[in-house]
């Protein structure tokens, strides 16, 4: 007969099911963990493996790209040798026509100026001209690499050039202005003289020595760096020019990739630098730089990056022109409210930003995804209210009803019988008239005597009818001579039923026993 269940075997019963449920439970989560650890694992070992294959992918695109350029650079060497042979005869050919014909001859057109001394291969007397003409850089931008084709060593007579300028100014008659902007034009100006004619830019055609000239010329400008403070602290035309004299010359560094980066990043605003980011080796690094870009709001530089990349679809450029105006809009929206300086430079700030907006738009033909109607209006009103700003404002009317014809006639004669602008002495040897008391709209009731401060209003001329005896001026030779005040007979202003105070003239030299008697006038008193 079995035993009879009782309690305390039922509880020890669930007490072992709790256990093993407890445990259940523990084995569950461990699996899970480990379950998801492994493939955590899993996903970060494919995205290793597909990196490693994409670079592998690219190693090998790269690889057989220069192996294909080394070999065509092997067939094409003996080619290009005999076309630079046949180059130099050619333009010998041309500059010794050129300075027969240009002899006893004034040139005054710039492009033929260039020509001759190009052919001359005058550097000095050609970096003076282009130095000349830095008011027509667009026009020497066009005329320059023409005229350095007539060169017979156009690369010598461009480090020859630069050697005077680059990286400081060594004449002896030094420029008062900066001149790299001219080291800039020139070195873009030679690069497509001196490329290759079947790999272009990417291979120049520089002898050996200018190649060492140039760096020189650039490990001098390395070398500035730390008295300058860093690239942060170097002038942008000056870095500009650093990087385009190692492009012109293929004397780029790979040990210098972070310079390079450097530059491009600290002076991205200008034009030219996307080009030359590629063309120093940073396409790898464009991503980066877009980002950097974007992260210190200079949103607009970064399209112009990603255009110059091919990278516009992963960075559209349309947020972030959006995001530039906005953020240039949110700048300056006290101009409204601030009348001074700060609001003028806040609109002029605003003004800069909407114009290189339409620029960039029309430059990258965007005019369809971000119509130009909305930012032309917002640039015509900040023009008119700039406008508005500087226009005078009217000045207020001094008679109105039957006084104005009287009243437009004393002015007329106080306006013919007044003293010259230029302040002159007193005729009694006092302190002249501060400059403030002729911009005064009371000024043609004062004397030129006993002017102490313009901050005081001045004595209350009485009326005509009521006025008293006139005493000498204080400190003068001679006694003023006592005149009704009026510069017209008493008939003549009878019937004006309001007094006015006397309009006064200066005679020149008056009270200096000259037989001229001065004026009675009352005194303007400033304590």
């Amino acid at each position: 007969m079995a035993s009879p269940v009782t309690g305390s075997m039922v509880q020890a019963s669930f007490e072992a099911l709790e256990k093993q449920r407890e445990l259940i439970n523990t084995c569950t989560l461990l699996w899970k963990e480990l379950s998801d650890h492994f493939t955590s694992l899993e996903k970060g070992l494919d995205q290793k493996s597909e990196s490693l294959k994409s670079k592998r992918r690219i190693l090998e695109v790269r690889t057989k790209r220069a192996l294909d350029t080394l070999r065509r650079r092997e067939v094409s060497i003996d080619s290009s040798v005999d076309l630079a042979i046949s180059t130099v005869e050619k333009r010998r050919r041309a500059s010794i026509e050129l300075v027969e014909s240009d002899q006893g001859s004034d040139v005054a057109d710039l492009a033929e100026k260039l020509n001759s001394l190009c052919a001359k291969m005058d550097s000095s007397g050609f970096l003076d001209l282009v130095l000349s003409k830095r008011k027509e850089a667009d026009l020497l931008r066009a005329e320059v690499p023409l005229a350095l084709q007539k060169c017979v060593d156009p690369v010598r007579f461009v480090v020859d050039a630069m050697c005077a300028i680059f990286p400081v100014d060594k004449r002896e008659v030094k420029a008062p202005n900066d001149v790299a902007w001219a080291s800039v034009l020139v070195l873009e100006s030679l690069e497509p003289v001196v490329a290759d004619p079947e790999f272009g830019s990417a291979r120049p055609l520089v002898p050996r020595n200018m190649r060492d000239k140039a760096t020189e010329m650039a490990n001098a400008w390395k070398e500035g760096l730390v008295a300058r403070g860093g690239v942060e602290g170097s002038k942008p035309a000056d870095a500009h020019a650093f990087l385009q004299l190692v492009v012109t010359f293929g004397i780029v560094l790979k040990e210098e990739i972070e310079l390079y980066r450097k530059i491009v990043v600290s002076f991205s605003w200008r034009r030219q630098m996307p080009k030359l980011a590629l063309a120093v080796g940073l396409e790898d690094d464009m991503d980066d730089i877009i980002e950097e870009l974007i992260a210190k709001g200079q949103q607009l530089d970064a399209v112009n990056f990603a255009y110059e990349a091919g990278l516009q679809d992963k960075y559209p450029p349309v947020p972030l022109l959006k995001s530039y105006l906005d953020e240039s809009m949110k700048s300056s929206s006290f101009v409204a409210d601030n009348q001074g300086q700060t609001g003028n430079n806040a609109g002029r700030k605003e003004q800069a930003a909407l114009r290189a907006a339409i620029k960039c738009i029309e430059e990258h033909k965007l005019e369809a995804e971000f119509p130009l109607g909305d930012l032309h209006k917002r640039l015509e009103t900040l023009e008119k209210a700039k406008l508005d700003k500087k226009k005078p404002l009217a000045s207020p009317t001094t008679s109105s009803g039957s006084c104005s014809n009287t009243s437009s006639n004393v002015t007329n004669s106080t306006a013919t019988s007044a003293p010259p602008s230029k302040r002159t002495r007193a005729n009694h040897g006092g302190p002249m008239p501060p400059a403030k008391a002729g911009r005064l709209t009371n000024n043609a009731y004062m004397g030129p005597t006993f002017v102490r401060s313009p901050s005081h209003i001045p004595y209350q001329v009485p009326a005509a009818a009521a006025a008293p005896h006139y005493h000498a001026v204080y400190g003068s030779r001679s006694p003023q001579a006592i005149r009704d005040p009026y510069a017209y007979p008493t008939d003549e202003v009878a019937g004006i039923a309001m007094s006015y105070p006397s309009p006064i003239s200066y005679p020149p030299y008056g009270g200096y026993n000259n037989g001229m008697a001065g004026y009675g006038f009352h005194q303007a008193y400033y304590r």
